[in-house]
């Protein structure tokens, strides 16, 4: 005589696929329990002309193991990420009050005087820099001798081409180089002085005039 199983789901096995809310577990924990509840209540529930056999509940372990292992890797990455940032935080703040270059064209001429820089990947036997005001029109051009592969800081005597002193404000500039006749590759650095630090989900800032909000990964030079 055949047997025919219900195939209606058991009320502990509801109860098992949605458990009420528990506090005070790990993750971890908390799915380990979940998972040999489930399995218990699985064997209780198997169909006895076929039950489960030791290949697959070896397996169902197996992935228990891997997903623990996982839970744990986890909350290690997580404790090195904020001693990490902590060791950022302090060394960060070493910099207030310092001068930095960072990538950028903003040129800050105050009493006369501006400070910007330039980045070269490789020697350039001419480099050029085409200083402009507000409203874009070129006050000043620079044209440097040649320069090796490096990160430089330069000054800005204020001067506009005629000789004569610009008006303290702000300003862009642009840089290009050369090496034999053809492009290469330069970056032009703004100046800021760092003003304060900040900490959040975006990580370590450096904060000042002229920089903005920038991480520690793009202060190019410190002066």
């Amino acid at each position: 005589m055949s047997t025919v199983q219900d195939t209606k789901p058991s009320a502990a096995l509801l109860a098992t696929m949605n458990p009420a809310k528990t506090t005070g577990q790990s993750g971890s924990v908390e799915a380990q329990d979940r998972f040999m509840t489930l399995l218990v209540t699985q064997m209780k529930n198997q169909d006895p002309l076929n039950p489960l056999d030791n290949a697959q509940v070896t397996s169902q372990l197996a992935q228990l193991s891997t997903v623990t292992g996982i839970d744990k890797l986890n909350a290690t990455l997580e404790g090195l990420m904020g001693s990490y940032q902590s060791s950022q935080s302090l060394q960060a703040a070493s910099m207030i009050g310092h001068g930095v270059l960072t990538s950028g064209s903003n040129l800050d001429l105050s009493k006369g005087e501006g400070l910007f820089g330039v980045e070269l990947a490789g020697p350039a036997d001419a480099v050029e820099v085409s200083i402009k005001d507000a409203a874009g029109k070129t006050v000043r051009t620079v044209n440097l001798r040649s320069m090796e592969a490096g990160t430089f800081p330069l000054k800005w005597d204020g001067k506009n081409d005629e000789g004569v002193v610009a008006a303290d404000g702000n300003y862009t500039f642009s840089v290009t180089a050369t090496q034999g006749g053809k492009s290469t590759d330069v970056t032009g650095l703004a100046f800021g002085s760092v003003a304060s630090v900040s900490t959040g989900a975006q990580g370590v800032k450096l904060n000042g005039p002229g920089i903005g909000a920038i991480n520690l990964a793009d202060v190019r030079q410190i002066l």
